[in-house]
């Protein structure tokens, strides 16, 4: 059975609900985010050298419709809203290039060039940006780039504005907050396979563009795929209420770490009256735990640095812009705009630990929290992107952590075993998938997904059980009103369809892996032993890094490899290699031809050059395609 050409009549129904709030609706936001438009880019293609298309923005085009009983209207509304493209004007001195990325990017126009902030995610949407912009302004050079945090969206097409050799000279200042590289390379480097995979399903990269399929991640249409890349920072910010003057232009910083991102910062242009929020007050609830993965954040700090944008900023500001989205003008309005975004993210902290010390549970607290009437009339604090329902549990798990204190979970069958026992006690699968269909008939998809889920995991090659599984996760897709879920329910119904998308962006790009501390290099190589394989090696490198004058020991031993800098005498290593920092990334992850390396001077090596071959092969290769909706 599938039905995957209807819209089932439950799904149709509340979507028509969601329309009538939309009749009402002013058009305040619209209004904005069609203000001050100078030009789009056209066609709205940005290809790479090779043609290949990065970045396709025409293809959301359809958004300009009537919306379908196939897409929430609330989320029709807000992708129509950040589907709009091309170069804006904010305010005497500032532009925007919107809708050519998942991010903007502001330039802003000092004495002798253009300052950007946030250059997007790939090399070539940047540049297609800094070609418009240059076409419509002038041919101005860009004297210094800021990136406002540590995700890649607001770093990566750096080098389409810039290039290394004019940081290097002194012409070009790189600004970020203190300990961003640190943080990016981490992000993208640990656990950025498993990131890049379930992003996949978040942006829904790999989905049909259309009323169908993809129409948006509520932040913004998805992610460019493009060149991912970066130059290290060379003014770092620090304190809040820092001044620097850039190309002329006085900018004062407020740092806001633990907020969106580990490393981030808002900040204000008192000349020009315009306040920067980075991606700390946008259009939107945003994540407090992504559903790609990440670490969980703080809505208290978060709401806290909000009271504080209010109090330093809002008074002596007339325009506030983001990283995403559209600005808001006026200082009253913007003001309230900050207060409710604060009042969001401070009422779910606050309301999610007062139910947590009642004893409630997070998936509890998720399903039985309600918004203040002032946050729920708000546009920009709809759950877009974010959901109260995954932000509460995050909540839970940065307090509580995965176990809700009752101790039937404490040690639960894992997935597939736990699968096969449900299917059993339910009758076997036939049984299982007959209730089904009449939970989807009922229009109770969320009941049909857990059940059928069971199937799926127990019996992988149950055809049945994989269509209707499909047929529901696209349904629940069907009606959601945030843009990552609807990504990951259509993701999933296309996989179990079709198969595996993999990872359409690549997280750990060469610039990236080019700024990995030593350490950080050798913390990224002891997530990758197979501990049990390497229960009884004994292994011993050093590892004299030249630039940095250091040595490193590295040792493996009961499956674990640690490194410390080694000071002093400490016995005989089994190798000695001698090299600098960039040749290390390039050999322990550039595939570099050891011995062609050597050959050439390039390194050189003292002791049994076989034991890093022995080292590697205790290693095994993280799965960028690995199961998601199957086992």
């Amino acid at each position: 059975m599938t039905i995957n050409e209807d819209v089932a009549p439950s799904i149709a129904a509340a979507n028509a609900e969601m329309a009538k709030t939309l009749e009402s609706a002013d058009a305040a936001d619209l209004a904005d985010a069609e203000r001050g438009f100078i030009a789009a880019l056209s066609p709205g293609v940005v290809q790479s050298a090779d043609g290949t298309v990065v970045w396709d923005n025409d293809s959301y085009d359809f958004l300009n419709g009537p919306c379908p009983p196939t897409v929430n209207p609330s989320l029709w509304r807000q992708s129509g809203l950040a589907a709009k493209q091309g170069l804006f004007e904010v305010t005497d001195r500032i532009y925007q290039i919107r809708g050519l990325d998942l991010s903007n990017m502001t330039l802003v126009e000092g004495d002798s060039g253009a300052i950007v902030i946030d250059p997007l995610i790939s090399a070539e949407t940047a540049a297609a940006g800094l070609a418009l912009y240059r076409e419509h302004r002038g041919d101005r050079p860009v004297t210094a780039v800021i990136y406002t945090h540590s995700h890649i969206d607001h770093f990566g097409g750096v080098k389409g504005v810039t290039t290394t050799e004019d940081v290097t000279a002194g012409r070009c200042e790189i600004i970020a907050p203190a300990g961003l590289v640190e943080h990016a390379v981490a992000e993208n480097v640990y656990a950025g396979t498993a990131m890049g995979r379930r992003a996949a399903y978040m942006y829904g990269a790999a989905l049909p563009v259309g009323p169908r399929g993809a129409v948006g991640a509520g932040l913004g249409q998805t992610t460019s795929t493009g060149t991912p890349t970066l130059i290290t920072p060379t003014l770092n910010i620090s304190t809040t209420g820092q001044i620097e003057t850039v190309d002329g232009v006085r900018i004062e910083f407020q740092m806001t770490p633990g907020t969106e991102a580990p490393s981030e910062m808002n900040f204000h242009f008192p000349d020009l009256r315009a306040l920067c929020m980075a991606e700390n007050a946008t259009h939107t609830l945003h994540n407090l735990l992504t559903l790609r993965g990440a670490l969980v954040r703080d809505p208290h700090v978060w709401s806290r640095y909000l009271t504080e944008s209010i109090n330093r900023y809002a008074a002596k500001s007339d325009v506030l812009f983001a990283s995403h989205h559209w600005p808001t003008w006026g200082t009253e309005r913007l003001t309230e705009f900050l207060a409710l975004q604060r009042d969001l993210y401070g009422y779910l902290h606050d309301q999610t630990l007062r139910r947590i010390n009642q004893g409630y549970t997070g998936i509890e607290i998720a399903e039985d929290i309600v918004l203040p009437p002032a946050l729920t009339a708000a546009w920009h604090t709809h759950g877009y992107y974010g959901s109260v329902s995954h932000n509460v549990k995050a909540i839970y798990q940065r307090y509580m952590g995965w176990f809700d204190g009752n101790p039937a979970h404490l040690w639960e069958h894992p997935p597939v075993e736990s699968a096969k026992r449900h299917v059993e006690f339910m009758g076997g699968s036939a049984e299982v998938l007959r209730k089904a269909r009449q939970s989807f008939a009922d229009g109770d998809f969320r009941w049909t997904a857990q059940v059928v889920n069971y199937v799926v995991f127990a019996e992988p090659d149950n055809a049945e059980a994989k269509a209707l599984q499909a047929d529901t996760l696209e349904q629940l897709g069907f009606g959601a009103e945030n843009g990552p879920w609807r990504n990951f329910y259509l993701t999933g119904a296309y996989e179990l369809r079709h198969g595996s998308v993999g990872t359409p962006t690549e997280a750990n790009a060469p610039d990236i892996l080019a700024e990995l501390s030593v350490e950080q290099v050798f913390d990224a190589m002891s997530l990758r032993v197979d501990g049990q394989s390497a229960w009884s090696a004994h292994i011993v490198i050093d590892w004299h890094i030249t630039d940095e004058n250091v040595v490193y020991r590295m040792q493996l031993r009961n499956g674990l490899l640690v490194h410390w800098v080694l000071e002093g005498e400490s016995g005989s290593p089994d190798a000695t290699f001698t090299l600098t920092r960039q040749m290390l990334i390039r050999v322990l992850f550039g595939g570099l031809d050891l011995e062609k390396a050597i050959a050439e001077g390039h390194l050189t090596v003292a002791g049994d050059i076989a034991k890093l071959a022995a080292l590697a092969g205790y290693f095994d290769n993280p799965d960028p395609g690995f199961a998601i909706v199957t086992p």
